[in-house]
């Protein structure tokens, strides 16, 4: 099982080093890692997705906590967030699937954001769901190259 959890840390030197150590000290696994910046720019937030079971979770967070630069983690269950992964990946085309490409991009609220004569480069956002969809259909054009964010994610509230 997949879990998303948000860590709010204090936006010092060396506090990715550590909580990464701690998950490699400790034997998990990250499946992707995105931080940047918070409201407060004394802090930063980091969504970190992984993979294990609820026994997995409550370790990940009780080691979380002990470490001095945590100030707050969320563990986002199904439906208490949003959340969105960015992609851009470089495509092949030529004069015959260029439009198809095009048109499989409209669908998806794609943007071409750079066209070469042989490959075009595009961006797309969305959850993983539709970013592994997308991938699957460029496929068959021949990706040449391509890069993901990791999932970035926000609690729901009223």
């Amino acid at each position: 099982m997949r879990h998303t959890i948000s860590v709010l840390v204090e936006n010092k030197f060396g506090v990715l080093t550590r909580i990464a150590g701690m998950f490699s000290g400790r034997g998990f696994n990250i499946d992707t890692l995105n931080v940047g910046p918070a409201l407060d720019s004394t802090t930063s937030r980091m969504t970190i997705v992984v993979r294990g079971d609820d026994a997995v979770l409550e370790q990940v967070t009780k080691q979380l906590n002990k470490l001095v630069d945590v100030i707050e983690i969320q563990d986002f269950r199904e439906d208490e967030y949003v959340d969105r992964e960015l992609l851009l990946l470089r495509v092949n085309v030529d004069s015959a699937t260029r439009a198809e490409v095009m048109q499989i991009c409209d669908i998806f609220r794609a943007k071409i954001i750079d066209v070469q004569h042989k490959n075009v480069s595009i961006e797309v956002t969305g959850n993983e769901s539709k970013i592994n969809k997308f991938l699957l259909l460029m496929e068959n054009f021949g990706i040449n190259d391509l890069t993901r964010t990791g999932k970035v994610a926000l609690a729901r509230k009223e």
